[in-house]
């Protein structure tokens, strides 16, 4: 069975950080995996160290285009096998899980027949996955499309502040709202640090959310960015290594 976690979470509060950490720790347990960039922003491939540029939202287009073709010479064009072809083409494989990169919000014109097409293949592609881990957009406006339907597992990311902790509240009523499909929700606390430590987990009991970690300030994390090194290759030995291998344990794996 496939277990599909969602990592989402204001801007800036390291949820592309959390999902590259939590990526590497499983592929080091040897799990087959899927990363999906579903974030428009497409931070994920720099952070694993992958350097595509070919999205999902690039196939759509193209077979909308070939969609508002006039095709006399083919008029019975199977759609959905053209738009599998080319969602399979864009999928990087790298070492340890493969990538697949959503890209771009739709332009102008409808594409609710090509979402619909997407579905149904992105449902059949993650049954060949062990894991899923999507990156998504701050916000939870993306999960009412369903281009992903059946979330096991949503981590919203959250700063050590009382505002972000007031923010991962606000994302949990959202999911109530919404009625989506998803399974349990979780909260990770970000660069949290000695002095705000307890603060924080009696916060997250006033307002009774799911706690499961707290990574610690690491200052490997800013060293690494600087320097344009990905997060993939953090040391073992790094705190926020350590944290996200603790929070991929109490998840099941």
């Amino acid at each position: 069975m496939t277990k599909t976690i969602a990592i989402t979470g204001k801007g800036g509060t390291g949820k592309t950080a959390v999902s590259a950490l939590m990526i590497r720790s499983l592929s080091k347990k040897g799990k087959s995996i899927l990363a999906v960039d579903a974030d428009a922003d497409t931070n994920l491939p720099e952070t694993l160290g992958c350097d595509t540029v070919k999205t999902v939202g690039d196939a759509k287009e193209a077979l909308q285009a070939e969609i508002t073709k006039p095709r006399p010479d083919n008029p019975d064009m199977n759609k959905e096998s053209i738009l599998k072809s080319k969602v399979y083409e864009i999928i990087e494989e790298m070492p340890g899980y493969d990538l697949l990169v959503m890209g771009r919000p739709e332009g102008s014109g409808c594409y609710c027949y090509v979402n619909n097409l997407l579905r149904g293949i992105i449902d059949k592609l993650v049954m060949n996955y062990e894991v899923v881990i999507i990156d998504a957009e701050a916000g939870l406006e993306h999960f009412s499309r369903k281009i992903i339907r059946d979330i096991d597992d949503l981590i919203v990311v959250t700063d050590a502040s009382r505002r972000g902790f007031r923010t991962a509240e606000r994302i949990h009523e959202l999911v109530d709202e919404l009625g989506s499909n998803i399974g349990r929700i979780h909260v990770v606390a970000n660069k949290v640090t000695e002095s705000n430590r307890e603060e924080l987990v009696k916060l997250a009991g006033d307002l009774k959310l799911n706690l499961i970690g707290m990574i610690p300030l690491d200052h490997k994390i800013e060293e690494m960015d600087i320097k344009g090194v990905p997060l993939f290759e953090i040391p073992d030995d790094a705190a926020a290594a350590i944290e996200v291998e603790k929070i991929v344990q109490k998840l099941g794996f």
